[in-house]
Formats: C-alpha cells, structure tokens, sequence
C-alpha cells in the first residue's frame, strides 16, 4: 500500500479535527485550514500550516518509494497489523501529549 506526503498530512491533521485545502503546485504547494473542529488545534481558518520547503529534497528525488514485504513474511512470518490510519492516530496522540507536557 502506498501513500502520499498530501494523504499522511491530512490523516495527521484530521486525527486535531483541522481539515485543508491544497493549493498551488510543486515547490509552491501550500495547505490552508479550511475548518477547525476541534479545541485541541491551535490554528484557524485561514492559516497556512504545511509548505513545501525545498531544503529538505534529497539530491537524487525519486517520483515514488514503495517498499515489499514478502520477503519479511516469507523468511520471518511477519505481516503488518497496523493501518497508516493507526499509525498517525497513534503518533499524533503521542506528540500531543508531549508538546502538552513541554508547554507545561
């Protein structure tokens, strides 16, 4: 299963309640929260929260990464059980509750 840096950021920005809106393309993509729905965002409507930056590109980019794991169930029987989904709910719930604890 593949995903899109677009998909992850949404996923991420849903789990706060944020909802965005991608504008503009390449280097000049921009995400803007459209709707707020939940108190735990510190941001509003309007805002611009992710930006392309590119600083961070790697020398040779590639147009896509996808990896395979059959050789990981083959040899050692393991198969993931944790959805992208599961994944971000579980990562932003844990950077929430330490940006909390840190703003403390």
């Amino acid at each position: 299963v593949q995903y899109s840096v677009r998909q992850f950021v949404e996923l991420a920005a849903a789990e706060l309640g944020i909802r965005l809106a991608f504008t503009g393309q390449g280097e000049q993509e921009i995400g803007t929260v459209t709707a707020v729905d939940d108190a735990r965002a510190q941001c509003k409507v309007g805002d611009v929260i992710v930006r392309v930056d590119p600083r961070y590109f790697r020398p040779t980019e590639v147009e896509t990464l996808l990896g395979d794991p059959s050789k990981a169930k083959a040899k050692l029987g393991w198969q993931p059980t944790t959805t992208l989904p599961e994944l971000v709910r579980e990562m932003v719930e844990a950077d929430f509750a330490s940006a909390k604890r840190d703003h403390l």
